[in-house]
């Protein structure tokens, strides 16, 4: 890519002063509507942190001090999630610099945009092996959506510019901006770079969809009469809230999300059938299963979505809608691709819609909602209470009802399958790791977006294990006082791993249990400075998440759960989203068809089946 020339007559309109390339980085950070940078100081840095107390004295800037590299990353992460715009964070060369590659992946494989500089050793130094130096443009090449070494000051402006043209625009993604450090100190003749400039030839995201596919899209959903809107984190990204509402409603399309689009649709709406997937509601799993039409916005068929991916949707033709031409058609061929802004799309088909001028039919899917709903009856979620333990359920559920509006942010593990199963988000408020599945993600991404909107209630669910991987960030929110809620969900293992070592490893658990040498979560802590709370019993659920929620600074709740609670439906690996195991038996007469492959002509048959239709093969 190449930086927009300027002419001479555009530089004398503009006033030329000497400045420091560190003077460039902060100022072009400053007119991009940076107002936090999260990061840790180092060698190589230093000089861009000397720039940046100058800015911090004039309150210009707020820069937040966390523990580790990898809690900078996962901050500025969960502010951009939380706010859709760019989020920005810091580290210095070597360690520091590898330190945020975990950060940096999560963000890439969930598509979140966010600016990362790191320090690098001198110009001259690069490539001698010196002290902590890593080529960091090396290392993260296969985790960033672009990639800048900064070698002459003068394109500092330019390269931010561009960094966050790139970081926000199409999908959205991580941009790496690695600055040697007498690039930082060397002055120059400063040309500020304003926000919108840039212009970039090579680099053309396609917004507006196809017409002719549009009317396709059209066309098919008029028709169908078991469809399904299976929804994705391209529709967060693309604010496309009320298009997808509005499409619902006016063809009454039931409508699932991946754990990425949770919030893209009032989960309190009727039409909504809640989360698909490896632990998706039943009725999720059930309808897209059964569905003659699937229409994915701004999804990418993952694997914890799909199951078995020959069996998936495999009666439905596909629309699929998304900004990635590479996505469209990677895992599943479409029968209509759109390539394009979720947003922009969803808003040519509705007005395409209203020219057409032929109404809609909803009464094609009554039978098809009504089937889906009698799912909803016979296969709701389980909140189990037992008589001596609270189960972890519980424990959301009182969360749900408590604090509904919360930005919630999770770790990984059975705890944020039940937070996804149980929590009713709204757009933006759920902030968890998908794509990756980052333990410690949790504590940081809250932080970054209780920053970011410092009036919002904002709560991390953790579990035992997880959240002892950036437990340090307990630091950072008692030095700057982020009133942030940790609820822990402990049940003393890693608990997604023990489930699996039950269920598919004969109960041969391996190195996955987290008693032996478990902190004291409350004495830990009040030793960084953040009130603790512990319960172990049902009676001090509602008033202790009420006393945590009522504070007014940091507060960890420990909560003491069922140790052996598997997260039921679980699509076991291999296996369609029709087999679901954790289920109660069938109801008589309502069967979801599944399927297997004859092993002599590779034709689809319904598991009942004896024999193979198509050839005679015995299955």
């Amino acid at each position: 890519m190449r930086y927009q020339s300027i002419s001479k007559k555009e530089v004398q309109q503009k006033t030329v002063t000497r400045r420091t390339g560190a003077f460039a980085l902060i100022d072009s950070l400053k007119r991009h509507g940076v107002e936090h940078i999260f990061g840790y100081p180092g060698g190589a840095i230093l000089p861009i942190y000397d720039e940046l107390y100058r800015w911090e004295a004039k309150g210009e800037i707020q820069h937040i001090l966390v523990r580790h590299e990898q809690g900078a990353a996962h901050a500025a992460d969960g502010y951009a999630r939380a706010t859709g715009q760019v989020g920005v964070c810091f580290g210095t060369s070597g360690p520091g610099a590898t330190n945020l590659v975990t950060g940096i992946a999560t963000a890439h494989m969930d598509s979140i945009p966010m600016v990362v500089v790191t320090g690098q050793v001198a110009r001259a130094a690069i490539g001698s092996d010196a002290f902590q130096e890593t080529d960091i443009y090396g290392i993260t090449l296969p985790i960033v959506k672009h990639s800048y070494v900064v070698r002459d000051p003068k394109d500092m402006a330019w390269i931010v510019a561009e960094a966050f043209h790139i970081a926000s625009t199409g999908r959205p993604g991580p941009v790496l901006i690695d600055v040697p450090k007498d690039v930082g100190l060397e002055e120059f003749d400063y040309i500020p770079v304003e926000p919108g400039t840039v212009k970039m030839t090579s680099y053309r995201p396609t917004v507006k969809g196809n017409p002719r596919q549009i009317n396709q899209a059209l066309t098919l959903i008029r028709q169908a009469q078991r469809p399904l809107l299976y929804v994705g984190g391209g529709a967060i990204t693309s604010n496309a809230h009320a298009e997808l509402q509005q499409l619902a409603e006016i063809f009454q399309l039931p409508v699932t999300t991946t754990l990425m689009g949770k919030g893209a649709f009032d989960e309190s709406h009727p039409l909504s059938v809640g989360m698909l997937g490896m632990h998706g509601t039943a009725y999720a799993n059930f309808a897209v299963s059964e569905c003659d039409l699937l229409i994915a916005v701004g999804a990418r068929f993952d694997d914890r979505v799909t199951g078995k991916l020959d069996q998936f949707a495999c009666h439905a033709q596909v629309i699929h809608i998304d900004i990635d031409p590479a996505e469209v058609g990677k895992n599943r061929a479409p029968q209509v691709p759109i390539v394009g802004d979720v947003k922009t799309v969803l808003t040519d088909l509705l007005r395409r819609y209203e020219e057409v001028g032929v109404p809609a039919e909803p009464h094609l899917t009554k039978d098809w909602l009504a089937r889906i709903n009698r799912w909803r009856e016979d296969y709701p979620l389980q909140v189990p209470q037992y008589p001596d333990t609270i189960s972890p359920q519980e424990v959301i559920v009182e969360l749900g009802r408590q604090a509904p509006d919360a930005y919630c942010s999770t770790d990984v593990g059975q705890h944020q399958m039940w937070a996804a199963q149980f929590l009713k988000s709204g757009p933006r408020r759920w902030i968890s790791s998908a794509g990756l599945g980052t333990m410690g993600y949790g504590v940081p991404a809250a932080m970054g977006a209780k920053i970011a909107l410092p009036n919002e209630q904002v709560i991390c669910v953790a579990g035992d294990a997880s959240v002892q991987m950036n437990i340090q960030e307990l630091g950072t929110l008692a030095q700057y006082g982020i009133n942030v809620k940790i609820v822990i969900i402990n049940n003393g293992w890693q608990g997604m791993v023990r489930q699996w070592q039950e269920a598919f490893y004969g109960e041969r658990y391996s190195s996955s249990n987290m008693e032996t040498g478990m902190p004291d979560f409350v004495k830990l802590a009040e030793a960084y400075g953040v009130k603790g709370m512990r319960i172990t019993s049902r009676e001090e659920l509602k008033d202790a998440i009420a006393q945590m929620l009522a504070s007014h600074s940091p507060v960890l709740l420990d909560v003491h759960v069922t140790k052996n609670e598997n997260c039921y439906p679980m699509v076991a690996p291999g296996k369609s989203n029709a087999q679901m195991i954790g289920l109660p038996e069938r109801p008589q007469g309502e069967q979801v068809a599944e399927f297997v492959d004859c092993n002599n002509c590779g034709a689809k048959n319904e598991a009942s089946n004896n024999f193979c239709p198509d050839c005679g093969t015995k299955l």
